[in-house]
Protein backbone atom coordinates (compact mmCIF):
# COMPACT_ATOMS: atom_id res chain seq x y z
CA UNK A 1 0.00 0.00 0.00
CA UNK A 2 2.10 2.89 -1.39
CA UNK A 3 0.05 6.02 -0.04
CA UNK A 4 0.14 4.53 3.13
CA UNK A 5 3.81 3.42 3.08
CA UNK A 6 4.87 6.82 2.30
CA UNK A 7 2.57 8.74 4.55
CA UNK A 8 3.89 6.26 7.72
CA UNK A 9 7.42 6.80 6.65
CA UNK A 10 6.98 10.68 6.88
CA UNK A 11 4.83 10.80 10.12
CA UNK A 12 7.78 8.22 11.43
CA UNK A 13 10.67 10.82 10.42
CA UNK A 14 8.74 13.79 12.33
CA UNK A 15 8.23 11.92 15.64
CA UNK A 16 11.90 10.45 15.53
CA UNK A 17 12.80 14.43 14.79
CA UNK A 18 11.17 15.71 17.30
CA UNK A 19 10.63 12.95 19.93
CA UNK A 20 13.59 10.52 19.17
CA UNK A 21 10.81 8.22 19.38
CA UNK A 22 10.41 4.77 16.80
CA UNK A 23 6.31 4.62 17.95
CA UNK A 24 3.79 4.40 15.02
CA UNK A 25 2.84 7.36 13.50
CA UNK A 26 -0.80 5.67 13.38
CA UNK A 27 -1.95 8.08 10.13
CA UNK A 28 -5.64 7.84 8.95
CA UNK A 29 -7.27 9.70 6.53
CA UNK A 30 -9.08 12.56 7.81
CA UNK A 31 -12.66 12.17 8.18
CA UNK A 32 -13.32 15.83 7.63
CA UNK A 33 -12.02 17.16 4.34
CA UNK A 34 -11.77 20.44 6.21
CA UNK A 35 -9.67 19.84 8.66
CA UNK A 36 -6.86 18.31 6.34
CA UNK A 37 -6.47 15.12 3.82
CA UNK A 38 -4.96 12.90 7.08
CA UNK A 39 -4.43 12.42 10.79
CA UNK A 40 -1.61 11.53 12.60
CA UNK A 41 -3.07 10.06 15.97
CA UNK A 42 0.23 8.19 16.95
CA UNK A 43 1.14 10.72 20.00
CA UNK A 44 -2.30 9.98 22.36
CA UNK A 45 -0.77 6.39 22.88
CA UNK A 46 2.92 7.66 23.17
CA UNK A 47 1.70 10.34 25.69
CA UNK A 48 0.26 7.75 27.82
CA UNK A 49 3.16 5.79 28.21
CA UNK A 50 5.43 8.64 28.28
CA UNK A 51 2.68 9.76 30.98
CA UNK A 52 2.90 13.83 29.29
CA UNK A 53 -0.18 15.68 28.12
CA UNK A 54 -0.39 15.09 24.18
CA UNK A 55 -0.56 18.20 22.65
CA UNK A 56 2.65 18.86 24.63
CA UNK A 57 4.24 15.93 22.16
CA UNK A 58 2.04 17.19 19.17
CA UNK A 59 3.35 20.62 19.03
CA UNK A 60 6.79 19.71 17.88
CA UNK A 61 5.87 16.95 16.04
CA UNK A 62 3.05 18.94 14.06
CA UNK A 63 6.05 21.90 13.55
CA UNK A 64 8.48 19.18 12.49
CA UNK A 65 5.94 17.64 9.91
CA UNK A 66 5.46 21.42 8.45
CA UNK A 67 9.21 21.59 7.47
CA UNK A 68 8.92 18.61 5.32
CA UNK A 69 8.62 18.68 1.45
CA UNK A 70 4.80 18.08 0.23
CA UNK A 71 2.92 19.10 3.77
CA UNK A 72 1.32 22.23 3.54
CA UNK A 73 0.15 22.65 7.03
CA UNK A 74 0.25 20.53 10.18
CA UNK A 75 -1.77 21.57 12.88
CA UNK A 76 -2.55 20.35 16.42
CA UNK A 77 -6.16 19.53 17.02
CA UNK A 78 -8.42 18.43 20.32
CA UNK A 79 -6.45 16.92 22.32
CA UNK A 80 -3.46 15.82 20.41
CA UNK A 81 -4.31 14.60 17.14
CA UNK A 82 -2.37 16.04 13.99
CA UNK A 83 -4.02 17.48 11.08
CA UNK A 84 -2.47 17.35 7.61
CA UNK A 85 -2.68 18.83 4.72
CA UNK A 86 -0.45 18.17 1.56
CA UNK A 87 0.19 20.09 -1.03
CA UNK A 88 -0.86 20.08 -4.80
CA UNK A 89 2.55 19.62 -6.05
CA UNK A 90 3.08 16.77 -3.64
CA UNK A 91 0.17 15.21 -4.73
CA UNK A 92 0.60 15.76 -8.31
CA UNK A 93 3.94 14.16 -7.91
CA UNK A 94 2.39 11.21 -6.47
CA UNK A 95 0.17 10.65 -8.84
CA UNK A 96 2.71 10.89 -11.72
CA UNK A 97 3.71 7.29 -10.98
CA UNK A 98 -0.24 6.00 -11.18
CA UNK A 99 -0.70 7.73 -14.98
CA UNK A 100 2.46 6.59 -16.12
CA UNK A 101 1.55 2.85 -15.12
CA UNK A 102 -1.34 2.10 -17.72
CA UNK A 103 -0.28 -2.25 -16.71
CA UNK A 104 -1.32 -1.82 -13.16
CA UNK A 105 -2.51 1.70 -12.46
CA UNK A 106 -0.49 1.88 -9.69
CA UNK A 107 -1.31 -0.99 -8.08
CA UNK A 108 1.57 -2.92 -6.42
CA UNK A 109 2.18 -6.67 -5.78
CA UNK A 110 2.26 -8.05 -2.28
CA UNK A 111 5.77 -8.75 -0.93
CA UNK A 112 5.00 -12.22 -0.13
CA UNK A 113 2.90 -14.65 -2.59
CA UNK A 114 0.62 -17.31 -0.89
CA UNK A 115 -1.33 -20.20 -2.84
CA UNK A 116 -5.05 -19.72 -1.57
CA UNK A 117 -7.93 -22.05 -2.30
CA UNK A 118 -11.11 -19.91 -2.69
CA UNK A 119 -14.29 -22.09 -2.40
CA UNK A 120 -17.27 -20.74 -4.15
CA UNK A 121 -20.57 -20.78 -5.66
CA UNK A 122 -21.26 -24.57 -4.46
CA UNK A 123 -24.41 -25.63 -6.33
CA UNK A 124 -26.13 -29.03 -5.93
CA UNK A 125 -26.18 -31.61 -8.78
CA UNK A 126 -30.07 -32.34 -10.13
CA UNK A 127 -31.13 -28.64 -9.34
CA UNK A 128 -31.57 -25.38 -10.56
CA UNK A 129 -29.29 -22.67 -8.99
CA UNK A 130 -31.50 -20.21 -7.19
CA UNK A 131 -30.96 -16.60 -6.04
CA UNK A 132 -29.69 -17.89 -2.54
CA UNK A 133 -26.22 -19.08 -4.82
CA UNK A 134 -26.14 -15.66 -5.89
CA UNK A 135 -23.72 -14.10 -3.39
CA UNK A 136 -21.36 -16.85 -2.96
CA UNK A 137 -20.64 -17.21 -6.79
CA UNK A 138 -20.19 -13.19 -7.51
CA UNK A 139 -18.80 -12.75 -4.01
CA UNK A 140 -16.26 -15.71 -4.65
CA UNK A 141 -14.98 -14.60 -8.02
CA UNK A 142 -14.51 -11.17 -7.25
CA UNK A 143 -12.33 -12.27 -4.31
CA UNK A 144 -10.58 -14.76 -6.87
CA UNK A 145 -9.95 -11.42 -9.21
CA UNK A 146 -8.91 -9.33 -6.43
CA UNK A 147 -6.58 -11.46 -4.77
CA UNK A 148 -4.86 -12.54 -7.81
CA UNK A 149 -5.06 -9.04 -9.09
CA UNK A 150 -2.24 -7.72 -6.10
CA UNK A 151 -0.56 -11.29 -6.52
CA UNK A 152 -1.14 -14.14 -4.89
CA UNK A 153 -1.98 -17.25 -6.56
CA UNK A 154 -5.14 -18.13 -6.38
CA UNK A 155 -7.73 -21.28 -7.32
CA UNK A 156 -11.33 -21.13 -7.59
CA UNK A 157 -12.92 -23.99 -6.49
CA UNK A 158 -16.53 -25.05 -7.02
CA UNK A 159 -16.86 -27.27 -4.40
CA UNK A 160 -20.39 -29.21 -6.11
CA UNK A 161 -23.29 -31.22 -4.09
CA UNK A 162 -22.65 -34.32 -5.90
CA UNK A 163 -22.48 -36.87 -4.16
CA UNK A 164 -24.90 -38.40 -0.71
CA UNK A 165 -28.35 -39.39 -0.20
CA UNK A 166 -30.13 -37.98 -2.85
CA UNK A 167 -28.66 -39.97 -5.75
CA UNK A 168 -29.91 -43.02 -4.62
CA UNK A 169 -33.58 -41.22 -4.53
CA UNK A 170 -32.73 -40.02 -7.85
CA UNK A 171 -31.53 -43.49 -9.33
CA UNK A 172 -34.89 -45.07 -8.01
CA UNK A 173 -36.66 -41.93 -9.03
CA UNK A 174 -36.21 -42.10 -12.54
CA UNK A 175 -37.34 -46.15 -12.85
CA UNK A 176 -40.49 -45.38 -11.15
CA UNK A 177 -41.47 -42.02 -12.06
CA UNK A 178 -39.06 -40.71 -14.80
CA UNK A 179 -39.77 -39.68 -18.59
CA UNK A 180 -36.85 -39.94 -20.59
CA UNK A 181 -38.30 -37.66 -23.29
CA UNK A 182 -38.74 -34.76 -20.72
CA UNK A 183 -35.23 -35.59 -19.07
CA UNK A 184 -33.66 -34.88 -22.77
CA UNK A 185 -36.12 -31.47 -23.15
CA UNK A 186 -34.91 -30.15 -19.92
CA UNK A 187 -32.93 -32.28 -17.14
CA UNK A 188 -32.98 -30.20 -14.94
CA UNK A 189 -36.69 -29.15 -14.63
CA UNK A 190 -37.48 -33.20 -15.03
CA UNK A 191 -34.67 -34.13 -12.25
CA UNK A 192 -36.19 -31.77 -9.49
CA UNK A 193 -39.63 -33.36 -10.42
CA UNK A 194 -38.55 -36.79 -10.09
CA UNK A 195 -36.48 -35.67 -7.17
CA UNK A 196 -39.57 -34.24 -5.33
CA UNK A 197 -41.25 -37.50 -6.08
CA UNK A 198 -39.13 -39.81 -4.85
CA UNK A 199 -38.50 -38.21 -1.52
CA UNK A 200 -41.94 -37.82 -0.61
CA UNK A 201 -42.66 -41.46 -1.24
CA UNK A 202 -39.77 -42.53 0.61
CA UNK A 203 -41.38 -41.08 3.59
CA UNK A 204 -44.19 -42.58 3.33
CA UNK A 205 -43.05 -46.02 1.58
CA UNK A 206 -40.21 -47.82 3.11
CA UNK A 207 -39.64 -50.41 0.47
CA UNK A 208 -39.14 -47.64 -1.71
CA UNK A 209 -37.19 -46.04 0.52
CA UNK A 210 -34.91 -49.08 1.41
CA UNK A 211 -34.77 -49.43 -2.89
CA UNK A 212 -33.14 -46.08 -2.45
CA UNK A 213 -30.64 -47.06 0.37
CA UNK A 214 -29.69 -50.00 -1.58
CA UNK A 215 -28.90 -48.07 -5.01
CA UNK A 216 -26.86 -45.73 -3.33
CA UNK A 217 -24.74 -48.56 -1.60
CA UNK A 218 -24.00 -49.52 -5.35
CA UNK A 219 -23.12 -46.50 -6.20
CA UNK A 220 -20.67 -45.89 -3.81
CA UNK A 221 -19.34 -48.97 -4.34
CA UNK A 222 -18.85 -48.81 -8.09
CA UNK A 223 -21.58 -50.25 -9.28
CA UNK A 224 -21.12 -49.77 -12.88
CA UNK A 225 -24.84 -48.88 -14.26
CA UNK A 226 -25.47 -46.72 -11.34
CA UNK A 227 -22.17 -44.94 -11.88
CA UNK A 228 -23.32 -44.31 -15.48
CA UNK A 229 -26.17 -42.84 -14.73
CA UNK A 230 -24.96 -40.84 -11.32
CA UNK A 231 -22.40 -39.59 -14.18
CA UNK A 232 -25.36 -38.36 -16.22
CA UNK A 233 -27.16 -36.66 -13.62
CA UNK A 234 -23.53 -34.46 -13.48
CA UNK A 235 -23.41 -34.03 -17.31
CA UNK A 236 -26.81 -32.57 -17.86
CA UNK A 237 -26.45 -30.44 -14.63
CA UNK A 238 -22.92 -28.94 -15.43
CA UNK A 239 -24.76 -28.01 -19.09
CA UNK A 240 -27.22 -26.03 -17.03
CA UNK A 241 -24.66 -24.63 -14.90
CA UNK A 242 -22.43 -23.84 -17.31
CA UNK A 243 -25.01 -21.87 -18.75
CA UNK A 244 -25.84 -19.78 -16.11
CA UNK A 245 -22.25 -19.17 -15.40
CA UNK A 246 -21.73 -18.40 -18.74
CA UNK A 247 -24.29 -15.05 -18.24
CA UNK A 248 -22.42 -14.59 -15.01
CA UNK A 249 -18.99 -13.88 -16.52
CA UNK A 250 -17.84 -16.55 -13.69
CA UNK A 251 -14.97 -19.30 -14.36
CA UNK A 252 -13.53 -21.83 -12.34
CA UNK A 253 -9.92 -23.28 -11.95
CA UNK A 254 -11.39 -26.94 -10.51
CA UNK A 255 -14.84 -28.52 -10.15
CA UNK A 256 -14.00 -30.94 -7.18
CA UNK A 257 -17.39 -31.57 -6.01
CA UNK A 258 -17.81 -34.20 -2.83
CA UNK A 259 -17.80 -37.00 -4.87
CA UNK A 260 -14.02 -36.49 -5.46
CA UNK A 261 -13.14 -37.09 -1.95
CA UNK A 262 -14.99 -40.64 -1.69
CA UNK A 263 -12.13 -42.91 -1.81
CA UNK A 264 -10.63 -40.30 1.09
CA UNK A 265 -13.18 -40.58 3.68
CA UNK A 266 -12.10 -44.05 5.23
CA UNK A 267 -8.47 -42.65 5.83
CA UNK A 268 -10.14 -39.53 7.05
CA UNK A 269 -11.80 -41.88 10.04
CA UNK A 270 -8.89 -43.67 10.57
CA UNK A 271 -7.17 -40.73 11.59
CA UNK A 272 -9.46 -39.03 13.53
CA UNK A 273 -10.04 -42.38 15.76
CA UNK A 274 -5.98 -42.97 15.68
CA UNK A 275 -5.06 -39.46 16.69
CA UNK A 276 -7.75 -39.39 19.44
CA UNK A 277 -9.90 -36.30 17.84
CA UNK A 278 -12.46 -38.03 17.12
CA UNK A 279 -14.70 -41.00 19.81
CA UNK A 280 -17.68 -42.47 19.78
CA UNK A 281 -20.67 -40.99 21.17
CA UNK A 282 -24.77 -42.64 20.99
CA UNK A 283 -23.21 -44.84 18.12
CA UNK A 284 -22.05 -42.12 15.75
CA UNK A 285 -18.19 -40.94 15.47
CA UNK A 286 -18.22 -37.26 16.59
CA UNK A 287 -15.09 -34.50 17.88
CA UNK A 288 -15.74 -32.82 21.09
CA UNK A 289 -14.07 -29.15 22.01
CA UNK A 290 -13.67 -29.30 25.94
CA UNK A 291 -10.86 -27.30 25.38
CA UNK A 292 -12.27 -24.58 23.38
CA UNK A 293 -14.09 -21.68 25.17
CA UNK A 294 -16.26 -20.83 22.46
CA UNK A 295 -17.43 -24.32 21.24
CA UNK A 296 -17.07 -26.32 24.86
CA UNK A 297 -20.62 -24.55 25.09
CA UNK A 298 -22.08 -25.81 22.01
CA UNK A 299 -24.33 -28.98 22.56
CA UNK A 300 -24.38 -30.36 19.05
CA UNK A 301 -20.82 -32.25 18.86
CA UNK A 302 -19.15 -32.28 15.09
CA UNK A 303 -20.42 -35.47 13.83
CA UNK A 304 -17.96 -37.07 11.64
CA UNK A 305 -19.70 -40.39 11.42
CA UNK A 306 -23.41 -41.00 11.71
CA UNK A 307 -25.08 -44.54 13.82
CA UNK A 308 -25.02 -46.22 10.22
CA UNK A 309 -21.99 -45.66 9.04
CA UNK A 310 -22.49 -43.03 6.79
CA UNK A 311 -19.85 -39.87 6.23
CA UNK A 312 -21.15 -36.76 6.12
CA UNK A 313 -20.35 -32.89 5.25
CA UNK A 314 -18.23 -32.63 7.90
CA UNK A 315 -16.40 -35.86 6.76
CA UNK A 316 -15.80 -34.58 3.38
CA UNK A 317 -15.11 -30.97 4.68
CA UNK A 318 -12.24 -32.92 6.41
CA UNK A 319 -11.03 -34.67 3.65
CA UNK A 320 -10.96 -31.70 1.51
CA UNK A 321 -8.91 -29.77 3.17
CA UNK A 322 -6.32 -32.68 3.43
CA UNK A 323 -6.30 -32.83 -0.23
CA UNK A 324 -6.17 -29.04 -0.28
CA UNK A 325 -2.77 -28.96 1.35
CA UNK A 326 -1.70 -32.31 -0.20
CA UNK A 327 -2.28 -31.68 -3.65
CA UNK A 328 -2.75 -27.85 -3.85
CA UNK A 329 0.20 -27.25 -1.23
CA UNK A 330 -2.03 -24.05 -0.72
CA UNK A 331 -1.45 -22.01 2.51
CA UNK A 332 -4.97 -20.54 2.49
CA UNK A 333 -8.21 -21.88 2.21
CA UNK A 334 -11.43 -19.52 1.96
CA UNK A 335 -15.10 -20.26 2.32
CA UNK A 336 -17.55 -18.12 0.38
CA UNK A 337 -20.69 -19.35 2.45
CA UNK A 338 -23.65 -18.03 3.99
CA UNK A 339 -23.08 -16.49 7.53
CA UNK A 340 -25.50 -19.19 8.51
CA UNK A 341 -22.85 -21.93 8.14
CA UNK A 342 -20.52 -19.82 10.81
CA UNK A 343 -20.82 -22.88 13.75
CA UNK A 344 -19.68 -25.62 11.31
CA UNK A 345 -16.69 -23.77 9.71
CA UNK A 346 -15.86 -23.12 13.57
CA UNK A 347 -16.21 -27.09 14.44
CA UNK A 348 -14.37 -27.79 10.86
CA UNK A 349 -11.32 -25.73 11.41
CA UNK A 350 -10.53 -26.57 15.38
CA UNK A 351 -10.96 -29.99 14.14
CA UNK A 352 -8.62 -29.63 11.41
CA UNK A 353 -6.04 -27.86 13.82
CA UNK A 354 -6.59 -30.55 16.13
CA UNK A 355 -5.32 -33.06 12.89
CA UNK A 356 -2.20 -30.84 12.75
CA UNK A 357 -3.32 -29.15 9.43
CA UNK A 358 -1.22 -26.11 9.11
CA UNK A 359 -3.21 -23.66 6.56
CA UNK A 360 -4.72 -20.38 7.48
CA UNK A 361 -8.72 -21.22 7.04
CA UNK A 362 -11.45 -18.71 6.58
CA UNK A 363 -15.13 -18.67 6.60
CA UNK A 364 -15.92 -15.51 4.45
CA UNK A 365 -19.49 -15.35 5.39
CA UNK A 366 -22.39 -13.03 3.68
CA UNK A 367 -25.72 -12.37 4.77
CA UNK A 368 -29.26 -12.83 2.83
CA UNK A 369 -30.93 -11.62 0.15
CA UNK A 370 -34.59 -10.31 0.82
CA UNK A 371 -37.16 -9.14 -0.58
CA UNK A 372 -39.17 -5.97 -0.55
CA UNK A 373 -41.10 -7.13 2.34
CA UNK A 374 -38.48 -7.88 4.55
CA UNK A 375 -38.27 -12.13 4.19
CA UNK A 376 -35.88 -13.95 1.97
CA UNK A 377 -36.32 -13.45 -1.35
CA UNK A 378 -39.05 -15.59 -3.09
CA UNK A 379 -41.18 -15.86 -5.88
CA UNK A 380 -45.20 -15.55 -4.92
CA UNK A 381 -45.64 -18.71 -5.40
CA UNK A 382 -43.24 -19.10 -1.71
CA UNK A 383 -40.19 -21.36 -3.75
CA UNK A 384 -36.83 -19.81 -4.48
CA UNK A 385 -36.35 -17.38 -7.44
CA UNK A 386 -34.00 -19.32 -9.55
CA UNK A 387 -30.92 -17.56 -11.02
CA UNK A 388 -31.29 -18.02 -14.31
CA UNK A 389 -34.57 -16.38 -14.19
CA UNK A 390 -33.37 -13.36 -12.27
CA UNK A 391 -30.60 -13.05 -14.89
CA UNK A 392 -32.80 -12.96 -17.37
CA UNK A 393 -35.10 -10.49 -15.94
CA UNK A 394 -32.36 -8.31 -15.32
CA UNK A 395 -31.50 -8.55 -19.08
CA UNK A 396 -34.81 -7.66 -19.71
CA UNK A 397 -35.69 -4.43 -16.99
CA UNK A 398 -31.75 -2.99 -18.27
CA UNK A 399 -33.06 -2.99 -22.19
CA UNK A 400 -36.53 -1.06 -21.36
CA UNK A 401 -34.64 1.18 -18.91
CA UNK A 402 -31.55 2.11 -21.39
CA UNK A 403 -34.69 2.77 -24.02
CA UNK A 404 -36.31 5.22 -21.23
CA UNK A 405 -33.41 6.91 -20.63
CA UNK A 406 -33.15 7.67 -24.29
CA UNK A 407 -29.34 6.60 -24.40
CA UNK A 408 -26.82 6.31 -27.15
CA UNK A 409 -27.09 2.83 -27.65
CA UNK A 410 -27.77 1.37 -31.44
CA UNK A 411 -30.78 -0.93 -31.78
CA UNK A 412 -28.26 -3.52 -33.11
CA UNK A 413 -26.17 -3.32 -30.14
CA UNK A 414 -28.80 -2.76 -27.42
CA UNK A 415 -29.24 -6.68 -26.77
CA UNK A 416 -25.51 -6.91 -25.76
CA UNK A 417 -25.22 -4.06 -23.81
CA UNK A 418 -28.70 -4.73 -21.94
CA UNK A 419 -26.64 -7.84 -20.69
CA UNK A 420 -23.85 -6.05 -19.68
CA UNK A 421 -26.03 -3.43 -17.53
CA UNK A 422 -28.43 -5.66 -16.72
CA UNK A 423 -25.78 -8.62 -15.30
CA UNK A 424 -23.34 -5.79 -13.99
CA UNK A 425 -26.89 -3.85 -11.95
CA UNK A 426 -27.76 -7.59 -10.30
CA UNK A 427 -23.69 -8.02 -9.26
CA UNK A 428 -22.55 -4.26 -8.23
CA UNK A 429 -26.02 -4.16 -6.27
CA UNK A 430 -24.71 -6.94 -4.18
CA UNK A 431 -20.83 -6.45 -3.89
CA UNK A 432 -21.59 -2.73 -2.79
CA UNK A 433 -23.08 -4.23 0.14
CA UNK A 434 -20.97 -5.16 3.32
CA UNK A 435 -20.95 -8.54 2.66
CA UNK A 436 -22.07 -9.65 6.29
CA UNK A 437 -25.28 -7.47 6.08
CA UNK A 438 -28.29 -8.54 4.23
CA UNK A 439 -29.91 -6.52 2.15
CA UNK A 440 -33.24 -5.86 0.09
CA UNK A 441 -33.49 -6.81 -3.36
CA UNK A 442 -34.86 -3.59 -5.45
CA UNK A 443 -35.28 -3.62 -9.09
CA UNK A 444 -35.66 -0.16 -9.47
CA UNK A 445 -32.89 1.07 -6.92
CA UNK A 446 -30.50 -1.70 -9.15
CA UNK A 447 -30.94 -0.73 -12.45
CA UNK A 448 -30.84 2.79 -12.16
CA UNK A 449 -28.40 4.98 -13.73
CA UNK A 450 -28.59 7.61 -10.73
CA UNK A 451 -26.33 7.01 -7.33
CA UNK A 452 -24.63 3.90 -6.19
CA UNK A 453 -25.83 1.80 -8.83
CA UNK A 454 -24.35 -0.38 -11.29
CA UNK A 455 -25.74 1.16 -14.54
CA UNK A 456 -24.59 4.64 -13.21
CA UNK A 457 -20.90 3.01 -13.13
CA UNK A 458 -20.53 2.04 -16.57
CA UNK A 459 -22.18 5.30 -17.60
CA UNK A 460 -19.58 7.57 -15.69
CA UNK A 461 -16.99 5.05 -17.38
CA UNK A 462 -18.90 5.71 -21.46
CA UNK A 463 -18.84 9.83 -20.28
CA UNK A 464 -15.31 9.91 -19.59
CA UNK A 465 -14.46 7.19 -22.96
CA UNK A 466 -16.74 9.76 -24.94
CA UNK A 467 -13.73 12.73 -24.03
CA UNK A 468 -11.53 10.73 -25.91
CA UNK A 469 -13.69 9.66 -28.81
CA UNK A 470 -14.04 13.39 -29.68
CA UNK A 471 -10.38 14.35 -29.07
CA UNK A 472 -9.71 11.47 -30.86
CA UNK A 473 -7.07 10.22 -28.13
CA UNK A 474 -5.58 6.70 -27.05
CA UNK A 475 -6.29 7.33 -23.00
CA UNK A 476 -3.14 4.84 -22.78
CA UNK A 477 -1.29 7.74 -24.48
CA UNK A 478 -2.48 10.62 -22.36
CA UNK A 479 0.41 9.98 -19.86
CA UNK A 480 1.36 13.76 -19.37
CA UNK A 481 2.27 15.53 -16.21
CA UNK A 482 0.35 16.45 -13.50
CA UNK A 483 -0.61 20.01 -12.54
CA UNK A 484 -3.32 20.70 -10.16
CA UNK A 485 -4.84 23.88 -9.41
CA UNK A 486 -8.80 24.00 -9.25
CA UNK A 487 -10.21 22.67 -5.78
CA UNK A 488 -12.08 20.21 -8.00
CA UNK A 489 -8.80 19.05 -9.67
CA UNK A 490 -7.30 18.36 -6.33
CA UNK A 491 -10.47 16.52 -4.65
CA UNK A 492 -10.29 13.84 -7.57
CA UNK A 493 -6.76 13.62 -7.13
CA UNK A 494 -6.68 13.22 -3.57
CA UNK A 495 -9.29 10.45 -4.30
CA UNK A 496 -7.49 8.54 -7.28
CA UNK A 497 -4.61 8.73 -4.98
CA UNK A 498 -6.10 5.94 -3.08
CA UNK A 499 -6.62 3.17 -5.16
CA UNK A 500 -3.52 1.38 -4.89
CA UNK A 501 -4.18 1.19 -1.19
CA UNK A 502 -8.49 0.35 -1.32
CA UNK A 503 -7.79 -2.79 -3.75
CA UNK A 504 -5.28 -4.34 -1.41
CA UNK A 505 -7.88 -3.47 1.40
CA UNK A 506 -10.47 -4.96 -0.10
CA UNK A 507 -8.09 -8.05 -1.00
CA UNK A 508 -6.87 -8.21 2.38
CA UNK A 509 -10.30 -8.37 4.47
CA UNK A 510 -12.31 -9.73 1.26
CA UNK A 511 -14.46 -6.69 1.39
CA UNK A 512 -15.80 -5.68 -2.67
CA UNK A 513 -17.73 -3.20 -1.29
CA UNK A 514 -14.59 -1.06 -0.28
CA UNK A 515 -13.80 -0.81 -4.07
CA UNK A 516 -17.48 0.06 -4.74
CA UNK A 517 -17.26 3.11 -2.47
CA UNK A 518 -14.23 3.77 -4.25
CA UNK A 519 -15.34 3.76 -7.30
CA UNK A 520 -18.54 5.74 -6.52
CA UNK A 521 -16.68 8.46 -5.63
CA UNK A 522 -14.58 9.07 -7.94
CA UNK A 523 -17.87 9.15 -10.53
CA UNK A 524 -19.00 12.02 -8.33
CA UNK A 525 -15.76 13.91 -8.19
CA UNK A 526 -15.58 13.53 -11.52
CA UNK A 527 -18.65 14.85 -12.44
CA UNK A 528 -17.98 17.58 -10.92
CA UNK A 529 -14.49 18.24 -11.88
CA UNK A 530 -15.69 18.18 -15.73
CA UNK A 531 -18.47 20.39 -14.97
CA UNK A 532 -15.68 23.24 -13.61
CA UNK A 533 -12.93 22.34 -15.71
CA UNK A 534 -12.91 22.24 -19.58
CA UNK A 535 -10.50 19.44 -21.20
CA UNK A 536 -10.39 19.50 -24.41
CA UNK A 537 -10.94 23.02 -24.87
CA UNK A 538 -8.54 24.51 -22.20
CA UNK A 539 -4.92 25.96 -23.16
CA UNK A 540 -2.57 23.13 -24.30
CA UNK A 541 -0.61 22.96 -20.65
CA UNK A 542 -3.85 22.37 -19.16
CA UNK A 543 -5.06 20.64 -21.87
CA UNK A 544 -2.40 17.58 -21.17
CA UNK A 545 -3.07 17.71 -17.52
CA UNK A 546 -6.23 17.23 -17.30
CA UNK A 547 -6.35 14.66 -20.33
CA UNK A 548 -3.97 12.54 -17.81
CA UNK A 549 -6.57 13.46 -14.88
CA UNK A 550 -9.25 11.40 -17.16
CA UNK A 551 -7.03 8.49 -18.30
CA UNK A 552 -6.59 7.92 -14.56
CA UNK A 553 -10.01 8.21 -13.81
CA UNK A 554 -10.96 6.02 -17.10
CA UNK A 555 -8.28 3.07 -16.11
CA UNK A 556 -9.70 3.04 -12.37
CA UNK A 557 -13.41 2.50 -13.49
CA UNK A 558 -12.22 0.13 -15.74
CA UNK A 559 -9.75 -1.74 -13.40
CA UNK A 560 -12.26 -1.73 -10.66
CA UNK A 561 -15.09 -2.84 -12.03
CA UNK A 562 -13.81 -5.60 -13.73
CA UNK A 563 -12.59 -6.61 -10.36
CA UNK A 564 -15.81 -6.49 -9.45
CA UNK A 565 -16.61 -8.77 -12.40
CA UNK A 566 -18.15 -5.76 -14.94
CA UNK A 567 -18.43 -5.23 -18.23
CA UNK A 568 -18.00 -1.73 -19.21
CA UNK A 569 -19.81 -0.08 -22.10
CA UNK A 570 -17.61 2.15 -24.14
CA UNK A 571 -20.77 4.41 -25.68
CA UNK A 572 -23.56 4.61 -23.51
Amino acid sequence: MRLERTLNELGQAAMQKALQSDAPPVIRRASDPKHGDFQLNGVLPLAKQMKKAPRELAVPVAEALSAMDGVEKAEVAGPGFINLTMSKEWLARQLDGDVQDVARDGVHTVAERTRIVIDFSGPNIAKQMHVGHLRSTILGAALVEMLRFVGHEVIGDNHLGDWGTQFGLLIVGMRTFGDEAALEANAITELERVYKLASAKAKEDTTFADAARAELAKLQSGDPENRATWARFVATTRKSLDEVYAKLGVTFDEWLGESAYDSMLAGVIDELVNKGVAREDQGALCVFFEDDPELSKVETPFIVRKKDGAALYATTDIATLMYRRDKFHASESLYVVDARQALHFKQLFATARKLGIEMKMEHVGFGSILGTDGKPLKTRDGVSVTLASLLDEAETRAAARIREEGLDVPEDELLKVASAVGIGAVKYADLRQNRVSDYQFDWDKMISFKGNAGPYMQYAYARIASIFRKGEIDPLDANGKLSLTEPTEVSLAKELLRFGDVVHHAAETHQPHLICDHLYSIARLFSAFYEACPVLKSTDSVRESRIALCSLTLRQLRRGLHLLGLQVVERM
